[in-house]
């Protein structure tokens, strides 16, 4: 879409099954060719709109609909951590970690967002704001009890943060 029409502002909004699952490869070329599109990707650390399996983002040792026993990660791997995996190439000009616990956190979320939009505007190239969330539903927890997981389970695994601003000296940030 960005290519036929360049003008245009392009953004995806996927979940943690989707991109670093099935998407991954079109994810990781599009970074790496610095694409000026703006991705939001939700990491709720499950496969929350079809049931409740077992995704790419789930933790160690986290129960899910298909890892009853919890994730082993001698048999299925680690989880795959986005930022820190796309941090390392050279395309991508804006990678972010945020969560939405908490109203620190959202108002650092909508930061963040707007600068992905922000880059794309200015013609800087490939933006990812990695949203770290709850899926109270399906991982069988009230939404209080959530949130106390994601903080206690999910940040420590996936610290919030800039994992690249090509352009924050530039700026004088």
């Amino acid at each position: 879409m960005k290519r036929s029409d360049p003008s245009k502002i392009v953004f995806t909004y996927q979940g943690d099954g989707d991109l670093a699952s099935i998407g991954t490869a079109e994810t990781v070329h599009s970074a790496a060719r610095n694409e000026n599109i703006t991705i939001i990707f939700i990491n709720n650390a499950i496969y929350g709109m079809t049931g409740g399996q077992m995704a790419p983002t789930s933790l160690p040792g986290q129960v899910t609909q298909t890892s009853p026993y919890g994730r082993d990660v001698n048999t299925v791997g680690y989880p795959v951590r986005i930022c820190e995996m796309l941090s390392q190439l050279e395309g991508p000009s804006y990678l972010e970690r945020v969560a939405v616990n908490n109203v620190k956190n959202v108002k650092a979320a909508k930061k963040a967002i707007k600068k992905a939009f922000q880059n794309q505007v200015e013609g800087k190239g490939f933006s990812l704001i990695e949203v770290v969330s709850t899926c109270p539903t399906n991982w069988g927890k009230t939404p209080e009890k959530a949130m106390e997981w994601l903080e206690e389970n999910m940040l420590p695994y996936y610290p919030l943060g800039v994992y690249k601003d090509k352009y924050a000296d530039k700026e004088g940030k």
